[in-house]
């Protein structure tokens, strides 16, 4: 049995390249939600409130699910074709667990819960709860800028399983 192939220099930087853009444009999505949903809660206007809330559906149904995805996909594959590995650093462990649990929130909350919005307001019927618009935005970049700051800083050093030596394979 050989160990896990790793990808090649040019192969890991293409891949570390969309995983930071990826990464980012998430983060970056998530603030603009804050805004649109701040705008939202906040404004006294029938016309702005619509406008907000529709303008964060655009963005859930187009852009945050895909990039999320794609965050979470080019994470796993610099996790496992790399010397960082999914399970050997606790700061990639948990990266990996945040980012998990963030696209799941990101598909069966944020999404959901912006949908609702819509539908609420498009009948005319004020903006259900402003918590609705806004919890989500406030946990995913919270979330988002932790992670950033921990793949910076890279902490807490080698799992058990990072710190045993690797089996000589046959």
């Amino acid at each position: 049995m050989k160990p896990n192939p790793k990808l090649s220099r040019p192969a890991r930087r293409a891949v570390l390249v969309v995983h930071v853009t990826a990464s980012a444009s998430w983060l970056g999505l998530s603030l603009g939600l804050l805004a649109l949903g701040t705008t939202a809660a906040s404004t006294g206007s029938a016309a702005t409130v619509e406008a907000s809330v529709r303008a964060m559906k655009l963005f859930a149904d187009w852009l945050l699910i895909p990039v999320a995805l794609l965050t979470l996909l080019s994470g796993l594959v610099l996790s496992l074709g790399t010397v960082w590995g999914l399970a050997r650093y606790r700061w990639v462990y948990t990266k990996f667990w945040m980012t998990l649990a963030t696209t799941t929130a990101t598909v069966f909350v944020l999404h959901p819960a912006v949908n609702s919005a819509v539908t609420a307001v498009a009948a005319g019927r004020p903006l259900p709860d402003a918590g609705d618009v806004l919890f989500g935005p406030v946990v995913s970049l919270s979330a988002y800028v932790f992670m950033t700051v921990i793949s910076v800083l890279k902490p807490w050093g080698k799992t058990r399983r990072g710190s045993t030596k690797p089996q000589a394979f046959a």
